[in-house]
């Protein structure tokens, strides 16, 4: 070689990444291989290679752009020739490579992707020699190639009677096109479907899964196999980041999510060799995929290309199932790549552990009402939780995939979750595809059974004891004194007798008449918070601008108020009840086991948040200038300043250029965290004490959380008219009925709510909209002067058959204005 060219290689040797852990010397070796390959040959003149020396059509370099060359096989593992045994070359390398490598048919140089026949071939062939230096060899080259992994494991192998090459692009292709990176080789496939666009028409990943599997289950019982597939994924990911972030690979060959699926079913993945450095690469590359294509376009077009149904389900399909799994890699990625904060967390307060068995435990039924919240493996791996992101690097809409929501079955999927989980896939294990609709299925059939399951214990636990069984959760309260009643029952359940909070709530208002299918229980929660948050009592704070409860840092009240309003959250969700409640998401957030933080307060203290916003980018002198120091000031419940000092001695300590983003960190943790601990704590017991054996926490991050309590703020009226049912003589082609929609229509946005709250008991739409509410209008009399009436157990209006459409608006409008206590049934 002459110096310049020496230098060329020199410094494309250099250009070769540490990370990839390949040795310098090695990497210099083979590029000089390429080099000789170009400039040489190897001796055959017969030789097919067109990037060899040797081959009759091969092109003659001059020795600088050989180099450069060399450089480009070496990046894409292009084929290199053996030498010919006629080919007398005295360079040390070609006598070493003869010595190590043997000829093609011992090393299967000629082997360009796998199949499970190939690997049972060179297995056989390695255990008659007692050798599997072949096999690692073939594994490593493979196994570190983007083109060679989507050709291997097919569903569609094609007949290996027939000549490989006439098939599928082999490393025999012209010299231009072997040296195309493994998108620009990919856009043959769009080329052979010059109709249909490659992603308008997602493929399905064609691996056979199960046989790959099975080579797994041979392979990686062998010495040295994970050691080179641990360095052959270190080789491959970054030219597979490469690929994805600069040439689009996906758009040109959708088949290149082959790779991930063959790589992600190793079943080692998790152990050290492949988490200290290959499989941290592997996610960031897996990162640089686009979500909406790969992945979640595999589920789809599987989804919407089979019929599932209660005997053919989804969970059985593997092609759905690998790619959730792939993608929750990319839904954590997507988490730590964003905003996180692991932490500022809020303890959870931990019932006292017991040493006698449980009922449950003692039926056997430990696995299904195991305490705590379930925790990811995943998560647990990271260190990592969905509730720690404060912004996502891709938003978590974009992972949910609906065409799957459509077709999951979630009393079987639930059943897979919390019994069948090692031997059958749920859904619910990836709760980020789910939708809150969806998720809250799980959730109900997660408290009916245990409402259930409850009811039948306390049946055979009054049998054994000769008392009268008490399968429901019944509280008889009176109205004007309702917080009394409900709280000295609730406190005393809860100190008693815990697991009775787990039953069906039941609730009778003293002196009335009614059986509560729902509709009483409502109107119950609707009271007890329409009298704790009376700004009167003095437990929450109201804010005028953000329409928003917080809590009173100086209330008079006791610690057992706030844990009935945090028993009356949960048991509003364990009981499928939509609360008329206004917390900014911290509340959700710290009840979901975070603190408060300083991005927390835009909207649960918007003024003090802009004020601090401004302080942090202040360019002027901020000692000088704000005057502030480390005491800071605010309002008790008779509007009397209290001084806080957020350093001991902070009235001394003045806020500086330097110190300013700890004086608004303590300051905000003082706001969100210390000043209402006392009251908050008593909420978060009183929410736990129904929870804490729910999947809540594991399938629902914080603004569902909200949706749960607080149904949608969005009133489609449009929906629901869609799905309302009729009866008693009633249908939608009723003039009546056609006036009364266009009635509903006209009104006002108040006008709407209170329509809600007469018919439904809550002015909220439920979890996914008004058109999930099943409402019915029932005929109830011909025309009259009597009110509409309405049962909200059954969401039902019982509507007469007015004369105009006049008295109809006039008659709806007196009944839904002035409904209260049992104007609704």
């Amino acid at each position: 070689m002459t110096s310049r060219t020496l230098w060329t290689v020199y410094r494309v040797c250099r250009s070769v990444p540490e990370s990839s852990r390949m040795n310098r010397a090695t990497a210099k070796h083979l590029i000089e291989r390429y080099f000789r390959q170009l400039t040489r040959g190897c001796g055959n003149g017969d030789c097919t290679n067109e990037i060899c020396a040797s081959c009759p059509d091969f092109r003659q370099l001059d020795n600088n752009t050989a180099a450069a060359k060399a450089l480009e096989l070496f990046k894409v593992n292009a084929k290199l020739c053996n030498p010919h045994p006629s080919k007398k070359d005295s360079d040390s390398d070609l006598v070493n490579n003869m010595t190590e490598v043997g000829n093609a048919k011992e090393n299967f140089s000629d082997v360009n992707h796998l199949t499970e026949n190939t690997v049972c071939t060179i297995l056989s062939f390695c255990e008659e020699e007692g050798d599997y230096s072949a096999l690692i060899h073939v594994l490593g080259r493979i196994f570190s190639n983007a083109d060679a992994l989507i050709k291997s494991f097919r569903t569609d192998e094609p007949d290996p009677s027939k000549d490989l090459d006439s098939v599928e692009p082999t490393d025999n292709d012209e010299p231009d096109k072997k040296t195309q990176t493994s998108g620009e080789a990919g856009a043959s496939s769009a080329e052979a479907f010059p109709d249909e666009g490659v992603c308008d028409q997602p493929l399905e990943v064609l691996v056979d899964i199960s046989a790959l599997r099975r080579v797994y289950d041979k392979l990686l019982s062998l010495d040295r196999v994970d050691a080179a597939l641990v360095n052959a994924l270190i080789y491959l990911t970054p030219n597979l980041e490469l690929d994805l972030e600069y040439l689009d690979v996906y758009g040109t060959n959708p088949e290149y999510l082959n790779i991930f699926v063959i790589v992600l079913e190793n079943t080692n993945l998790h152990s050290p060799e492949y988490l200290e450095v290959a499989l941290p690469q592997f996610c960031k590359a897996m990162c640089k995929l686009p979500v909406a294509c790969p992945s979640q376009q595999l589920i789809t077009f599987t989804v919407v290309s089979n019929d599932y149904d209660g005997e053919n389900l989804v969970n059985d399909d593997e092609s759905v199932v690998a790619g959730t799994q792939c993608l929750k890699l990319a839904y954590y990625a997507s988490i730590l790549a964003g905003d996180v904060d692991v932490e500022h967390n809020e303890e959870d307060i931990e019932d006292p552990e017991s040493d006698e068995l449980t009922l449950h435990e003692l039926l056997g039924e430990e696995r299904l009402y195991k305490k705590g919240p379930r925790v990811d493996p995943l998560q647990k791996e990271l260190g990592v939780r969905p509730v720690d992101c404060i912004k996502p690097l891709i938003p978590h809409e974009d992972f949910v995939n609906e065409s799957l929501n459509d077709v999951v079955e979630m009393d079987k999927d639930f059943t897979f979750f919390k019994v069948n989980a090692e031997t059958k896939f749920s859904f619910q294990s990836c709760p980020f595809i789910l939708n809150v609709i969806t998720k809250n299925q799980g959730l109900y059939y997660d408290n009916r059974i245990r409402m259930y399951s409850e009811r039948r214990l306390t049946a055979l636990y009054s049998m054994v004891q000769g008392q009268q069984p008490n399968p429901y959760l019944k509280l008889k309260v009176r109205r004007d004194h309702i917080i009394d009643d409900a709280l000295v029952r609730l406190e005393m359940i809860s100190m008693e007798n815990p697991s009775d909070l787990k039953k069906q709530l039941f609730v009778e208002f003293e002196g009335e008449q009614g059986v509560d299918e729902g509709g009483v229980s409502k109107e119950f929660f609707q009271l007890v918070l329409e009298e704790i948050f009376n700004p009167d009592i003095g437990m929450f704070s109201y804010d005028d601008d953000t329409k928003l409860f917080w809590f009173n840092s100086s209330s008079l009240e006791n610690e057992a108020q706030y844990t009935l309003v945090g028993l009356v959250l949960g048991l509003a969700i364990y009981n499928n009840c939509i609360l008329d409640v206004h917390f900014p998401m911290v509340v959700y957030r710290k009840l979901m086991g975070k603190k408060g933080i300083y991005l927390d307060l835009s909207d649960s203290h918007p003024a003090l948040y802009q004020s601090l916003k401004e302080l942090l980018e202040y360019s002027g002198d901020v000692e000088k200038d704000m005057m502030l120091t480390f005491q800071i000031s605010h309002m008790d419940l008779f509007g009397s300043p209290i001084l806080y000092d957020l350093k001991e001695d902070g009235e001394e300590i003045p806020v500086t250029q330097e110190n300013r983003q700890e004086f608004v960190e303590m300051y905000s943790d003082y706001i969100l965290n210390k000043s209402v601990e006392r009251q908050f704590r008593a909420f978060k017991k009183g929410f736990q004490i129904v929870t804490n054996e729910s999947p809540l926490k594991y399938l629902f991050r914080p603004e569902e959380v909200e949706m749960l309590i607080c149904g949608s703020r969005k009133l489609d009226f449009e929906a629901l008219e869609k799905t309302t049912e009729y009866d008693g003589g009633y249908s939608k082609d009723s003039q009546i009925i056609k006036d009364f929609w266009e009635t509903i229509h006209s009104f006002g946005e108040e006008q709407k709510r209170l329509f809600l709250q007469f018919t439904t008991g809550t002015d909220r739409a439920p979890v996914g909209g008004l058109g999930k509410l099943k409402m019915i209008i029932a005929k109830n009399g011909s025309d009259t002067d009597r009110l509409p009436t309405s049962h909200t157990c059954f969401n039902a209006l019982l509507l007469p058959e007015y004369c105009s459409k006049e008295k109809l608006k006039e008659r709806l409008l007196k009944a839904i204005t002035y409904a209260k206590g049992f104007g609704m049934l």
